[in-house]
């Protein structure tokens, strides 16, 4: 049975991006979302545990391509570290080898980053109640590698 993980608050969020992305776009447009608050930025792989540790962030959504440490290395130490916080990682192209490695390494998701904004905010309440969310096209290009 999965463990609730939904604070009584708002939603309380770190946002790891390549320094190269699009600088706070992503964290406006979640931030449009009444219930989410992003508390705490990181650049590279090797300042996330950090922030981590001192915002106490609910959900961790790392950037695959973390300048120093990725995103991938990064969520397992994070999930060992943290464990109440849930990671979400997001990658600008979805590959089946990246997927299995986030979810072997601990990670509640994994999503491409062009998605909706909705669908971002609505797989961050997700992984909160426990549930594992992975974009559907990349799962059904994992099950066709796998098959």
């Amino acid at each position: 049975m999965p463990r609730d993980h939904r604070p009584a608050r708002s939603v309380r969020l770190l946002l790891a991006e390549d320094g190269r992305a699009a600088r706070g776009g992503l964290a406006l447009l979640l931030e449009l979302e009444p219930d989410l608050k992003v508390v705490a930025r990181a650049s590279s792989g090797d300042e996330v545990v950090r922030a981590v540790l001192t915002h106490r962030p609910d959900v961790a959504l790392l950037d695959v391509g973390l300048p120093g440490r990725d995103g991938l290395e990064v969520t397992a130490e994070l999930t060992a570290q943290a464990p109440d916080c849930r990671v979400l990682v997001l990658a600008t192209a979805g590959r089946p080898e990246y997927l299995r490695r986030a979810l072997a390494a601990g990670a509640a998701g994994f999503l491409v980053k062009d998605g909706p904004a909705g669908e971002l905010a609505s797989a961050v309440r997700r992984v909160l109640t426990g549930e594992t969310v992975v974009d559907p096209a990349l799962a059904a290009a994992l099950r066709r590698e796998q098959g």
